[in-house]
């Protein structure tokens, strides 16, 4: 293994540890309750959506649009709707913990049976998904509570100082 697929790997862990595994599902109260430097989370400290009465979103919505667009679209369908490849994502936040689709995302994930063969891929040393994964489940979150429609949200936040150090640390 390569350092970088290494040091990504790392960071997945421990980011999986620091949330302690969170138990707090998609399905949740996803009220933003407080702001870290533009990323919303609500009270278990989940990070979540914010959507104003006019429809602008925060940044990390916004971009969890293109991210997920440009990275899961392909399998997952748009919008998080499903394809013949990959299951709806808008139903999978509803059980699943913010930990649980960090490892799932992370790790990959297989379920073979007699009809199927389902392989999510490991994309932990996907710079280009793990470097936005926060935003990804914003996105999604939005998606699978109704707060946002299909489609790229017309207006957003501006892109917050700490989004752009943090991207620039990642993607080197």
């Amino acid at each position: 293994m390569t350092p970088l697929p290494r040091a990504l790997t790392a960071i997945c862990a421990t980011t999986f540890l620091l949330i302690g595994i969170a138990r707090a599902d998609g399905s949740g109260d996803p009220t933003a309750v407080t702001s870290e430097d533009g990323k919303y989370l609500d009270k278990e400290g989940t990070p979540t959506y914010k959507v104003d009465p006019d429809g602008k979103v925060d940044f990390y919505t916004y971009v969890g649009f293109i991210r997920y667009s440009a990275n899961c679209l392909r399998c997952h369908g748009p919008d998080g709707l499903g394809s013949t490849y990959g299951p709806a994502l808008l139903n999978s936040l509803k059980t699943l913990s913010y930990g649980d689709v960090l490892m799932t995302v992370a790790s990959g994930r297989q379920k073979v049976s007699a009809s199927q063969d389902l392989v999510m891929p490991a994309l932990g040393a996907d710079k280009n998904v793990m470097c936005y994964i926060d935003a990804i489940y914003i996105y999604l979150r939005a998606r699978s509570n109704g707060a946002i429609g299909r489609g790229r949200p017309e207006n957003h936040e501006p892109k917050p100082a700490a989004f752009r150090a943090a991207e620039d640390e990642c993607m080197g």
